[in-house]
């Protein structure tokens, strides 16, 4: 039987209790549909206490919705994407963005999961040339697909290279409460004050049961929004219940809590494995993923009692994660059945 703390994904992990009994709390009696509720307002006061006051924000149900959704509204169909061959928006959204805002993804090699400055440059040309996809958005993750963050002032330099060819930066936020703690800031300061255009901000990997938020920083650009979301099929009837897991995670300090700990774990976890000298970590351990290669043979040895994913299957490269209910017994009891494989 797996173990029911594995690490394969943040997303395993179950509801924390404290968004469990907000919703709850708002679970009475009838209220107005599609966010005319006494509880949307005070979830979106709370993102502009967080981000800045001029900004407008939009719940949806799921990130891939968050991410095309968003991109839709800032594109035409001969637009492209510049973002990493490692994005989530290029390996693990099915094509939804091409499919839904017809726009053609360019994709910049990278080992660390983040955009490099040369990469980015490399498509940034064909402007005004009909034969070409115009280049319209750059599109970065927070923390990366690989467990790295960006820092400050790399987000800094990518807004003013996309910003100065008329591009806007997009940042796919689904870990963004890992990757502010791991920096020791703020919201406001990974993203407003970066010169990020758009934001999905994550709540399911951090805690929640369903729902994250489209943010625009620059309000002009979600003019026609609402009706991308109902076309989008995001528009949620019973909203009140998406807004109040994000009051139970923003007013206060639950998504830090959940964050913090979530990293930690993942560097005990780095520290643990490091004892075991057949396996080599191939990642800077920067959110709440530890990436690592190991004998192929042991893999699905150990996968019989704890659920992962294998990242590269051609090297043996796994990726684990850890969550915010991960604890330390979950990961030296993990640590003791790799050692028996060796």
């Amino acid at each position: 039987m797996k173990n029911p703390r594995g690490f394969a994904s943040d997303n395993n992990a179950g509801v924390h209790p404290e968004i469990l009994q907000k919703m709850q709390e708002v679970n009475v009696g009838h209220v107005i549909s599609y966010g005319d509720d006494p509880y949307t307002p005070k979830a979106i006061e709370l993102f502009k206490k967080h981000f800045g006051k001029d900004i407008d924000v939009y719940f949806v149900f799921n990130g891939t919705a968050a991410n095309v959704l968003g991109i839709n509204a800032m594109t035409q169909s001969f637009n492209s994407i510049i973002c990493s061959d490692l994005a989530h928006l290029h390996v693990d959204e099915c094509g939804a963005p091409e499919k839904y805002t017809g726009c053609k993804l360019l994709t910049v090699l990278s080992s660390d999961g983040k955009l490099s400055l040369e990469g980015i440059q490399s498509h940034l040309h064909g402007f005004g040339f009909e034969h070409h996809a115009q280049p319209k958005i750059v599109s970065i993750t927070q923390s990366t697909e690989m467990g790295t963050v960006y820092s400050i002032t790399e987000i800094q330099e990518i807004a003013d290279l996309a910003h100065q060819h008329d591009l806007y930066l997009h940042m796919d936020g689904a870990r963004i409460a890992n990757a502010t703690v791991s920096l020791d800031c703020s919201f406001r300061e990974l993203t407003t004050q970066a010169g990020v255009d758009i934001l999905s901000f994550g709540g399911t990997k951090n805690g929640m049961m369903f729902g994250e938020a489209v943010v625009f920083f620059n309000p002009s650009l979600s003019r026609d929004f609402k009706y991308i979301r109902k076309q989008g099929m995001q528009l949620g009837s019973k909203m009140r219940f998406i807004s109040a897991q994000f009051l139970a995670l923003l007013d206060g300090d639950l998504w830090i809590r959940n964050a913090q700990h979530a990293n930690t774990m993942a560097k005990y976890l780095k520290n643990r494995v490091r004892e075991i000298s057949q396996i080599r970590i191939t990642q800077p351990v920067e959110a709440n993923a530890v990436f690592a290669i190991l004998p192929k043979e042991t893999i699905s040895e150990l996968q019989k009692k704890f659920f992962f994913y294998v990242w590269n299957e051609a090297i043996s490269e796994v990726r684990w994660m850890t969550s915010y209910d991960t604890t330390k017994e979950d990961i030296d009891q993990f640590i003791q059945e790799v050692k028996q494989l060796f």
